[in-house]
């Protein structure tokens, strides 16, 4: 298991970039610029374009990507062209999606004056999701941590994370991890910064028992998530 704890700047190269396969929510990190990227069939992958002109080969079809899209592939798929990173989630089967690219600024509200908008949505609570967080111009932005790894790319402008072992620059298609746990703020001057970022798990999700579909389900005049409850009272 990696002992990282500080910020930690991706160059975005062909191959394995990151291992995090001992950690709590085994992961491995890969980048695809001149090769292509073959990826394996137990996992599921969270695909980020800094390029345009990528493939994504997938059990779903085959599909185009510009700079700033990003794909959902679980099990086995190919990327190729343009360039981009891959982060997998080993282990874990996800659901196919593919979107963007990001938009002008995020959909909910941040800290500092930041917005985010969750890109890819946990299909059940505690699995992992994929965001966009956007960073106005003039954020200094409150120091904080994180519980688990954050991991993912700059989409487009520029700033800097800060962290207690150094100031590091952020530039559009350099990829980041932020060890769980590390101390870090985000800073910019003139310009915005978008960044795309990966967390392996989330407090956040539906459950068997709370999901649009059984809240929105009316038996009598009542939500059938409660029914259950209701006959328990009953008896």
């Amino acid at each position: 298991m990696s002992t990282t704890s500080d910020f930690v700047p991706l160059e975005i190269r062909d191959g394995l970039l990151v291992d995090l396969a001992d950690d709590a929510y085994p992961t491995r990190v890969f980048g695809w610029r001149a090769d292509a990227l073959a990826l394996e069939e137990d996992a599921t992958h969270y695909g980020m374009a800094i390029q345009d002109g990528c493939t994504v080969e997938t059990e779903a079809g085959r599909f185009s990507l510009r700079a700033g899209m990003f794909f959902v592939a679980p099990g086995a798929a190919r990327v190729q062209g343009g360039a981009g990173m891959v982060i997998s989630r080993l282990g874990y089967r996800g659901l196919f999606s593919l979107g963007g690219p990001v938009e002008a600024a995020g959909r909910l509200r941040y800290i500092d004056g930041c917005s985010d908008t969750l890109l890819v949505c946990p299909p059940v609570l505690g699995e992992p999701c994929l965001n966009h967080l956007h960073m106005p111009p003039g954020t200094d932005q409150t120091a904080h941590t994180h519980p688990s790894e954050r991991i993912g790319v700059i989409v487009r402008g520029t700033g800097e994370c800060r962290t207690p072992g150094g100031t590091f620059a952020l530039r559009p298609g350099m990829g980041w991890r932020i060890p769980t746990g590390t101390l870090h703020s985000f800073f910019t001057r003139g310009e915005a910064l978008d960044v795309l970022a990966w967390h392996p798990d989330s407090d956040f999700g539906p459950t068997h028992d709370h999901h649009p579909m059984v809240n929105r389900t009316m038996v009598n005049g009542v939500s059938a998530s409660s029914i259950d409850e209701i006959r328990t009272a009953e008896m």
